[in-house]
């Protein structure tokens, strides 16, 4: 999945066997984040919150299970 932030385009990763449902991403990025039956985070589609929101949820897991990413590969984090 695409954001944009400044005109860059960066790719939201979700590392679904680390995650442990903690679901921190989704009380922060409801518009991107959501929880499956397995209390497992995903993506919830095309509509999703602002850079900063995503950066947030992402800082929030406890576990780093939220992978971003800029447009060339380069981690941006964890």
């Amino acid at each position: 999945m695409y954001i944009t932030k400044e005109g860059k385009k960066i790719f939201v990763e979700i590392d679904r066997d680390l995650c442990i449902g903690a679901s921190s991403c989704v009380a922060i990025a409801p518009d991107t984040f959501d929880m499956d039956q397995e209390s497992k985070a995903y993506m919830v589609g095309q509509e999703i919150d602002d850079y900063e929101t995503v950066l947030e949820a992402s800082k929030s897991c406890p576990v780093s299970a939220i992978i971003l990413k800029d447009e060339t590969g380069k981690q941006i984090w964890p």
